[in-house]
């Protein structure tokens, strides 16, 4: 039997090799579970219990896997040392999950502190629409390999906010066109639909408007549909390759 281990830490790098000059490939962010399958000095071989994406992290004191109560639902949610507004310590992401040990008041204690409950919902929510707040991320650095509110790209945007709402979701835009089975073509495009080029993905906030972690503009942006197509066509020589529908 597999046995897993929780990320105790606000955001975790995942590197290719066993340095950390070597390229960030993903993020854990709180919460998030993952199996150790090598050791390497003081580095840890591990695969990501969530999306099944593998690399090396710094070993560390992980704590044993901890099923999760509840997950953060707005940006970055701080963490307190008391159940007060005082005596802040981090902030943890969107998407990160807690197991809530006490309550007190407004607040919820979980390993690292406390977290105001109106910046969490229970672990089962879902929203109707997967993508309703995606719009949090708007003007966030473009950073490759991120998953955070310090910085992300355009599959962990997808990503993130499918993994909130309990849906299976591959790490990467090659695995995501793969995975996803419903084509729709552009003239028929609506709001929620996946629009994916080779290395890069994008979501339709309308039939006019989508929202990508765009690397050339360095940050998450807003641009016409066929704007972008137009741009992404002339800029680096890509056409989309598909437009899937959940």
């Amino acid at each position: 039997m597999t046995k897993y281990f929780t990320n105790n830490f606000p955001i975790l790098n995942l590197y290719k090799r066993t340095s950390l000059k070597s390229e960030i490939v993903t993020q854990m962010i709180f919460g998030d579970s993952f199996s150790i399958f090598g050791r390497k000095r003081n580095w840890l071989k591990i695969k990501i219990k969530e999306d099944g994406y593998k690399g090396f992290i710094k070993n560390k004191d992980f704590p044993n896997f901890l099923k999760p109560t509840h997950k953060v639902n707005i940006l970055k949610a701080k963490v307190y040392k008391y159940s007060n507004k005082r005596n802040k310590l981090h902030e943890i992401t969107f998407g990160s999950k807690i197991k809530v040990l006490e309550k007190k008041s407004n607040f919820l204690k979980f390993s690292k502190g406390w977290i105001n409950k109106k910046d969490v919902k229970p672990i089962n929510y879902r929203e109707k629409n997967p993508f309703k707040n995606i719009t949090f991320f708007k003007n966030i650095k473009y950073k490759w390999g991120g998953k955070s509110f310090k910085g992300i790209d355009c599959s962990a945007l997808i990503q993130v906010f499918l993994n909130f709402n309990n849906k299976f979701c591959p790490r990467d835009a090659r695995d995501q066109v793969r995975f996803f089975k419903k084509n729709v073509k552009l003239k028929n495009i609506k709001k929620n639909d996946i629009i994916y080029w080779k290395g890069h993905v994008a979501l339709a906030l309308s039939k006019n408007k989508l929202i990508h972690a765009y690397g050339p503009m360095k940050k998450t942006v807003i641009m016409g549909i066929n704007q972008t197509i137009k741009r992404i066509e002339k800029t680096a020589r890509l056409k989309v390759i598909g437009i899937k529908r959940l």
